[in-house]
């Protein structure tokens, strides 16, 4: 008689812990600008509680089907195309911030680069593991993988969003690696980027302004320097255990859109370090748990889709926290499960509600 299934608790209560937590941050650094915007406290609190509700629900979902289900062609190719379509189609919106990133449906917006992110996971754990005896192979293996890699990552860049788009690259590098590509079809590729993307950074003036700021912040402490300096004042606040729920200073318009990219400042000053220890933490539990489960796992896609799930999760966490306390230049990458946006909150349970089918699968 086969053993019924059991979910990884762990790693469910983690991320439970961490939606929870991040809809307190998300209400403590809006609240005020809520109101001074929009005439009340709880205008984005709600719409992330919305968010959280759906993404648990498809999350739960998720993790009580079978994810060997995703490994099929009639499955992973339309989704690449309705993907690729949405990327497209997202450019002829109208433009949000400097930037065609959403595509609009009446009082909610949709970031369909966000999707790109678990649409791109499954494709690559769908076609490596089905290539898994030729992963080296340039024509039959790597030319598909770069196409389809690609055409979605310089589309992601048209918006423009340079920091989803080495998101993507890193989740594209990371599972070919762990697919078991040799380092000679890696290193060739990035030489070939380089100057491709130094010019993206140096002869884009709002990019070249952000790596300015990073190197030299105090040359301009009120025009290029300012979202770092302030970034930085809020995390030193802090100290060991923070000024307090509520209490923090730099989100009141001081530290631009708080609540967004740069929410960990914000969980710094109100909790000290060792809240942010607890939000690393947490993390850690999601790379521990997320890497057991790809070890364990008996087939090659689902372990491919662990380690690319898991890379997509931390990875992003890393470098959003980087980014924060000042030792990366200042990227649009939110804080997963934490930082205020809807699209990015449902990717990232949907996301998790697999890798939680695939730790409980190869529990089994």
């Amino acid at each position: 008689m086969a053993r019924k299934l059991q979910p990884d608790n762990i790693l469910f209560g983690t991320v439970i812990l961490l939606v929870l937590f991040g809809t307190l941050m998300v209400f403590s650094a809006s609240a005020v600008m809520a109101t001074e915007r929009y005439g009340h406290s709880y205008y984005f609190v709600i719409r992330q509680g919305i968010a959280a509700i759906l993404g648990l629900g498809a999350m739960v979902w998720l993790m009580n089907g079978d994810y060997r289900r995703l490994a099929s062609s009639p499955v992973v190719f339309p989704a690449v195309t309705l993907q690729l379509m949405l990327l497209a189609g997202v450019l002829l919106a109208r433009r949000t911030h400097n930037a065609h990133r959403w595509i609009h449906l009446g009082m909610f917006s949709f970031e369909p680069s966000e999707v790109s992110k678990i649409v791109l996971v499954v494709f690559l754990a769908y076609f490596l593991s089905s290539r898994r005896h030729a992963v080296n192979d340039v024509r039959h293996t790597l030319a598909p993988v770069a196409l389809v890699a690609a055409t979605m990552i310089l589309l992601v860049l048209s918006e423009p969003d340079l920091g989803t788009s080495l998101a993507l690259s890193l989740i594209v590098v990371t599972m070919l690696l762990v697919a078991g590509l040799s380092w000679k079809y890696i290193l060739g590729p990035l030489c070939a980027v380089s100057p491709i993307l130094y010019w993206l950074v140096v002869h884009v003036g709002y990019r070249y302004n952000r790596l300015l700021a990073f190197l030299h912040p105090d040359q301009d402490p009120l025009g290029k320097g300012f979202q770092i300096i302030q970034s930085t004042i809020a995390v030193a606040t802090g100290g060991l255990d923070g000024v307090g729920l509520m209490n923090g200073r730099q989100k009141l318009f001081f530290l631009p859109e708080p609540h967004n990219d740069f929410i960990f400042a914000v969980v710094s000053e109100e909790f000290g370090w060792l809240g942010d220890l607890a939000v690393l933490t947490l993390f850690a539990v999601i790379l521990w748990r997320g890497t057991r489960a790809a070890l364990k796992c008996q087939d090659e896609f689902g372990r491919l889709l662990a380690f690319g799930i898991t890379m997509m999760l931390v990875g992003q966490a890393l470098v959003n926290i980087s980014v924060v306390v000042g030792l990366m230049p200042t990227k649009g990458i939110p804080l997963p499960f934490i930082s205020y946006g809807g699209s990015s909150l449902v990717t990232n349970l949907v996301a998790t509600g697999i890798l939680l089918n695939v730790s409980q699968q190869a529990d089994g």
